[in-house]
């Protein structure tokens, strides 16, 4: 997991080497996917693309992201945006299996800071739009990262991987606010004996080491 407080810099990183698969935190990744396309083509979404969009990460939508995963030209669609975002560890899922994507926490941490900085490639109007997205999640997704502050925008991504023995996958990624301070975190991991499980160790560890950081900087 890496943690960054936007305003000092500082950041802490356990496990850089860490990949598993995206599950579900993906979908926020395709849709700047779309959305840098859209900009490409100078146009705005279509109806049935911001339905999708705001399906896909507020209900973590299944269908609506495999709809986005094919309007982005699957996986070379998502590896393009990828280089465009600066992200360097992920590699799209083979053929339909978006979920199957992997990545690294940093990675998603240069996602994050590309929905925040100024030097993004996103426009500021779809910086906002995707942050919106995710500070709407329905609240029986938005655990997670969502622990180590009082505001938080947020996707969460989940799965029991065969090739873990039927353990959990469980991801989490956001921008979290507390005590006037910003951070940037992103918590992968894998093998947990259950969702429930998964959850308490993501949400442990993120407000841990966002109460460190915090007191760090006092």
């Amino acid at each position: 997991m890496p943690v960054r407080e936007l305003s000092s810099g500082l950041s802490y990183s356990y496990n850089p080497g860490l990949r598993t698969a995206t599950a579900s935190i993906v979908k926020v990744d395709m849709v700047m996917a779309l959305l840098l396309r859209a900009q490409r083509q100078r146009r705005a979404l279509t109806g049935w693309e911001r339905r999708a969009a705001a399906q896909a990460i507020k209900v973590s939508d299944n269908a609506a992201a495999s709809r986005l995963w094919a309007a982005i030209g699957g996986g070379s669609g998502l590896a393009k945006a990828n280089k465009k975002l600066g992200l360097r560890d992920t590699r799209p899922g083979p053929g339909g299996s978006w979920g199957s994507t992997t990545t690294s926490a940093a990675d998603q941490v240069r996602l994050l800071n590309a929905l925040v900085s100024a030097k993004s490639p996103l426009s500021a109007r779809h910086r906002r739009y995707v942050l919106g997205l995710m500070r709407d999640v329905a609240p029986e997704q938005a655990w997670g990262v969502s622990a180590a502050g009082e505001k938080a925008e947020v996707k969460n991504g989940w799965l029991p991987r065969e090739r873990d023995g039927g353990r959990w996958t469980v991801n989490s990624i956001g921008r979290v606010r507390e005590g006037g301070r910003t951070y940037l975190i992103a918590v992968v991991s894998r093998r947990h004996r259950s969702l429930g499980a998964g959850i308490e160790a993501v949400e442990r560890v993120s407000e841990l080491v966002a109460k460190a950081i915090g007191r760090a900087l006092l």
